[in-house]
């Protein structure tokens, strides 16, 4: 498979996911169960309407069940899965398609997430792509019985301590993911996803108010200067615009966010993933907010030849200009919030700087202290 995305002008080849390897492996394994013979090779369609051709291995055909493995591939894509094994073992059945997991494949042990609590954490998408090869192979041997099918992962357990499961309450394993089956090289869709998913475990526990941290600067921030607990409050990295749209999108009612100046500087642009890729943007703005400060050519040229928010901030500081800049930069993230929520919803942002000597808060809406005492260490 040579599928390639262009990325930065850098043309980078596409992968495919875990549950592409997962509704391939069952397949081939389906194949060999009904057909008696092995298989090496097996084609899917994925639900991105691509059809991926994909080697099998460590095939095993004993009796009433049949088991293989397909080996994940990223891609381009800094994947902590890139060269797993995934495994499915099928074996028939009265009726029926069963999907479980196996060893390395997590168990779900919180509400909110795609699948129940004490379920195997493969995703629907993925179970559906399972059930939908093994209906066309049942059909193309004229079988009306059903499936048992498990998916196994050797070394799923140690691969999970590097991804969001732990966090997220998926326990044991790694989890069979993908909405289109493809692997895109740095997308943004995982991340997206992995925020959402935080957002509706939040919900299904019952909790309406929300705090946002794009960082780990951010987190230790709030726990350690604001004495805020960090029980419930969503990492949401570069992706903040995302992060209240969903948000919003599952009813939650009040939302903090508090991020570094070096992020939320780019909220003043209006620009709401704050990643370098998607524009800089950042001594633009303080350009901006500085000159409505009352700031002169030589303060302006210095800060348009600094290289982050902080240098910025140590000129517009010297020049006595910080508080002003400071109140123009917050009415613009202020700005920027309240046109991302509808009526109803309220929104404040708290902005820092870790930089000597001036660390601490540099700009705050108007509710951030009341907003505050919602996460307040008490005692």
């Amino acid at each position: 498979m040579e599928f390639r995305r262009n990325v930065n002008g850098k043309l980078l080849r596409c992968g495919y996911t875990t549950g592409s390897c997962a509704a391939a492996a069952a397949k081939a394994a389906a194949l060999m169960l009904l057909g008696g013979a092995p298989v090496e090779c097996v084609s899917i369609s994925t639900p991105k309407g691509l059809t991926l051709t994909l080697d099998v291995t460590d095939i095993l055909l004993a009796g009433d069940q049949a088991s293989c493995a397909v080996r994940k591939d990223s891609g381009d894509d800094p994947d902590v899965t890139n060269g797993a094994l995934i495994y499915v073992r099928v074996a028939r059945s009265a009726q029926g398609i069963y999907i479980d997991g196996g060893r390395g494949v997590g168990r779900v042990t919180r509400p909110g997430l795609d699948q129940p609590v004490g379920a195997a954490a493969i995703n629907s998408v993925p179970r559906e792509m399972i059930r939908r090869e093994l209906r066309a192979t049942a059909a193309k041997y004229g079988y009306a019985g059903g499936f048992s099918v498990v998916v196994y992962i050797p070394g799923g357990e140690e691969l999970a301590k590097c991804t969001f499961n732990p966090r997220m309450g998926i326990e044991g394993g790694i989890s069979v993911i993908g909405t289109t089956g493809i692997v895109e090289p740095m997308s943004n869709q995982a991340m997206a996803d992995t925020i959402r998913l935080a957002l509706r475990q939040l919900k299904a526990a019952g909790v309406r108010d929300v705090l946002l941290i794009p960082g780990n600067y951010g987190e230790a921030f709030a726990r350690e200067s604001l004495g805020l607990s960090m029980d419930g409050h969503i990492a949401c990295s570069n992706f903040i615009g995302d992060a209240i749209d969903g948000a919003v999108e599952l009813g939650f009612l009040r939302i903090l966010l508090v991020g570094h100046i070096g992020k939320l500087v780019k909220l003043g642009l209006g620009v709401t993933n704050t990643h370098s890729s998607c524009g800089d943007g950042r001594m633009e703005t303080l350009l901006a907010c500085a000159l409505e400060a009352g700031a002169k050519l030589p303060l302006l040229k210095g800060i348009s030849h600094s290289v982050t928010a902080d240098a910025a901030l140590t000129l517009i500081g010297e020049a006595g200009l910080l508080e002003k800049t400071m109140a123009e930069l917050g009415k613009r993230i202020d700005a920027c919030l309240n046109r991302r929520v509808p009526e109803g919803v309220t929104i404040g942002y708290l902005c820092f700087t870790n930089a000597p000597p001036r660390r601490g808060v540099l700009a705050k809406s108007t509710n951030a202290d009341e907003l505050m005492e919602i996460w307040r260490i008490k005692g």
